[in-house]
């Protein structure tokens, strides 16, 4: 049943609740997709897309949070340019940075003093702080909350696998055999611990001359497609390689709110209706 209170701790029966799991239970219960993003392997661009995925969709008028688990290599806050510790509430509740009116974004790196600090954490601590991001963040009524894990299937996917049993897959892809070895793997883990893959999206699939406009692929092509096709499960699009898009990771401006016309923009754009086609959004 979903939680009708503006505040899941100030709810009238949060003294009657009797662990985190009630009230990641009535957090969860106030948002209607929950998407996980993740990947085999490291460096192929997986936050720039959970990043790219919550920013389109919040321009196109949902309720969105992204909430940023990679605990040991957190790169969201700087990617939208956030600084500051969040805020905490008299209820102990954690109140998201608010980017834009309708998007909130959470990460371990805003929670902590020194970021340049290595976080040194075993399973057990880490399966600790994503229950308490789940059970004390403020997100209230969500669309979509956007989870940015890790690359590989370690304790913080598994614990989102377990945490919260709805959460749809989906995994990020570039077009060599030595990253898409890693992509068969993830897709494997998902089908074991019974996680929906929502899809898979290929990036860095090339790039557009700024000069002729032709296309290089720089790291062939076409590898996501076969990937997909092979495992059996859905193709979401494939995303150029775009200089700007590191640009404006450094800079904590994303290019998609500059209103651009790019080969990478557009790609975007065909990528979230491909999401929204399998959520069953209209």
């Amino acid at each position: 049943m979903k939680c009708d209170q503006k505040s899941c701790a100030g709810c009238p029966s949060a003294a009657q609740k009797r662990s985190k799991e009630d009230l990641i239970e009535c957090r969860l219960s106030r948002i209607r997709n929950k998407v996980l993003v993740m990947s085999g392997k490291g460096g192929v661009g997986k936050s720039s897309i959970a990043s790219y995925l919550a920013l389109a969709l919040a321009q196109k008028g949902y309720q969105v949070g992204l909430l940023d688990i990679d605990l040991h290599g957190p790169s969201i806050a700087k990617m939208f340019g956030l600084h500051g510790p969040l805020n905490i509430t008299a209820e102990r509740e954690i109140v998201p940075h608010q980017y834009r009116p309708n998007l909130k974004i959470v990460s371990i790196e805003s929670m902590l003093e020194d970021t340049d600090s290595a976080i040194i954490w075993r399973g057990p601590l880490k399966h600790g702080v994503i229950r308490q991001f789940l059970a004390d963040c403020r997100w209230e009524d969500l669309d979509f909350l956007v989870l940015d894990s890790p690359p590989g299937t370690g304790d913080e996917v598994l614990s989102i696998s377990r945490l919260i049993p709805d959460a749809k897959a989906l995994i990020v892809a570039t077009p060599q055999e030595v990253a898409l070895a890693d992509v068969r793997k993830s897709i494997n883990f998902c089908r074991k611990v019974d996680m929906r893959i929502l899809g898979l999206v290929e990036n860095m699939s090339g790039l557009f001359c700024p000069h002729c406009s032709g296309f290089i692929p720089i790291f062939q092509t076409g590898g996501g497609r076969r990937t997909s096709d092979a495992m059996k499960v859905d193709f979401l699009g494939q995303l150029p390689f775009d200089p700007e898009v590191v640009k404006g990771g450094d800079s904590g401006n994303p290019v998609l709110n500059g209103g651009a016309d790019t080969p990478f923009v557009r790609a975007v754009w065909e990528f979230v209706e491909a999401v929204l086609k399998n959520l069953g959004e209209r």
